[in-house]
């Protein structure tokens, strides 16, 4: 007989320490376009050969979907979300430095690859007990 075990209060402690972070690091993005505006990227959706209204999908990626993560609300969709939006910001913006390392030897995308293995990490392991959804929550 197989049995599941509950997360321990660590674990759901873990999970909104990433949750927090994630949500809060790409919500700071998502704010500074709400501020400067989206004609930048609009102009990279259209030179990609995209309708320019699909410049507006990053205020779902880049705000609303982190702030879901963040309350803990739909958060495997919400985290979703943010993980295609930042594939799309990759194959937009960042596809010539891929395969490139910066001066100190690092990965040339490190924080766009911390963002898009965070957010799909968040999507597989939910919320968590210290989320609005709660640990039963739907999508949570």
């Amino acid at each position: 007989m197989q049995t599941t075990a509950l997360p321990t209060p660590t674990e759901d402690l873990g999970k909104l320490v990433i949750r927090s972070a994630l949500a809060i690091l790409v919500l700071l993005h998502g704010i500074s376009k709400l501020t400067g505006g989206i004609d930048g990227i609009a102009g990279m959706v259209t030179n990609a050969g995209l309708p320019a209204v699909f410049a507006y999908g990053v205020y779902v990626g880049e705000v609303v979907a982190p702030l879901l993560v963040l309350i803990g609300l739909w958060t495997r969709a919400a985290a979703a979300v943010m993980a295609v939006n930042m594939v799309v910001a990759i194959m937009l913006v960042h596809m010539p430095e891929l395969a490139q390392l910066n001066k100190q030897g690092g990965w040339a995308l490190e924080l766009q690859g911390m963002f898009l293995f965070g957010a799909i990490a968040v999507a597989l392991l939910g919320a968590g007990r210290y989320s609005v959804g709660g640990i039963n929550g739907k999508w949570n």
